[in-house]
């Protein structure tokens, strides 16, 4: 039977319209879900390519390509530390299909860029959490430095001829650096590059001192002897460097940093696709493909929800935000 939508009431109208409107969004809701992805998904990495956050992003997205049955195509865009790719996903379609492994400088970026192109928090929606891992100082295996007190002692007799290598400013290796030099009073030079494998790469090369590397960058160079760990940044000893104490052990009294990855879309991407992605991130990170590219590196995968993901990134942002502020860090 035909309803002549202009026959009833007002009352009935603006009724009638609403179920039509419900039962178009309840279809469009299951059309969504039903045939999502049907093409390949880009994930950038906003740093260079052979680093940590390359490393993460490539095991991830082999993942979650078989979970979804469609390719999940790895791009790098590197620059701006982390700016230049984020702000490229940020002005993409919200639609399931520009994604981006953002990291530890989307909380510390806010306080310490100013006029950015746009507003994490407001414009990017989480979507999980990968995992999270040390920084380890690393310096070469002849270095005259065997442990973290020798550090600060050619520190604080030669302030300023120290340098330590970051895979860019505003990046965990950054800060890690920053916060040590703050905490342990001492004075050394920052030198960022536009990916962890060129700091590395100066780093083996001698061009720099050191570097408060991921341990995703570090962990195949340190095992090979290229390169000696130090210290670790977090709290306790990693699962995946027992022998390599922390900085507090080492004598930072209160030094603690984690570095940590995790996948976001652009604001305004439907609710199905993000919980099919996060499904499709938490799948990934139980295979043992995953546990043994990174887990053995440090890397501590960690599944959850969207929103467990963005409140773990709130907290850091503000537990940042007072570290950097107490330490009067800037850019270079």
């Amino acid at each position: 039977m035909m309803i002549n939508f202009y026959s009833v009431t007002s009352t009935k109208r603006s009724t009638l319209l609403l179920q039509i409107l419900l039962v178009i969004g309840l279809g469009f809701s299951f059309s969504v879900s039903a045939t999502y992805p049907e093409k390949p998904i880009k994930l950038i990495v906003p740093f260079s390519p052979g680093g940590g956050t390359d490393l993460v992003a490539r095991t991830v997205a082999e993942g979650m390509s078989r979970d979804l049955n469609q390719s999940v195509v790895v791009e790098n865009k590197p620059g701006a530390g982390t700016v230049i790719g984020t702000d490229y996903v940020v002005k993409s379609a919200p639609d399931g299909y520009t994604l981006i492994v953002a990291t530890f400088a989307q909380a510390v970026n806010p306080s310490l860029i100013k006029n950015m192109p746009y507003v994490a928090s407001r414009d990017l929606i989480p979507v999980a959490m990968v995992g999270n891992s040390p920084n380890v100082l690393v310096v070469l295996p002849n270095s005259e430095f065997k442990s973290i007190a020798d550090v600060i002692a050619y520190a604080k007799k030669n302030p300023g001829k120290l340098t330590y290598a970051s895979q860019g400013n505003g990046t965990s290796a950054h800060l890690a650096g920053e916060l040590f030099t703050s905490l342990a009073q001492v004075e050394m030079v920052h030198i960022p590059y536009k990916g962890a494998s060129q700091a590395i790469t100066d780093l083996l090369g001698g061009q720099v001192s050191m570097s408060f590397a991921t341990a995703s960058a570090a962990a195949n160079l340190v095992g090979a002897g290229k390169l000696r760990a130090l210290a670790v940044t977090t709290k306790e000893r990693s699962a995946g460097w027992p022998k390599t104490p922390t900085m507090i052990e080492a004598g930072v009294k209160d030094y603690y940093m984690e570095s940590w990855y995790g996948i976001f879309a652009p604001v305004g991407t439907p609710k199905e696709i993000v919980d099919r992605l996060n499904k499709a991130v938490l799948q990934s990170t139980k295979t043992s493909y995953f546990s043994t590219r990174l887990a053995d590196e440090g890397l501590m995968a960690k599944p959850g929800s969207p929103e467990s993901f963005g409140q773990y990134v709130a907290n850091e942002e503000a537990r940042w935000q007072k570290i950097i502020q107490n330490a009067k860090i800037k850019l270079d």
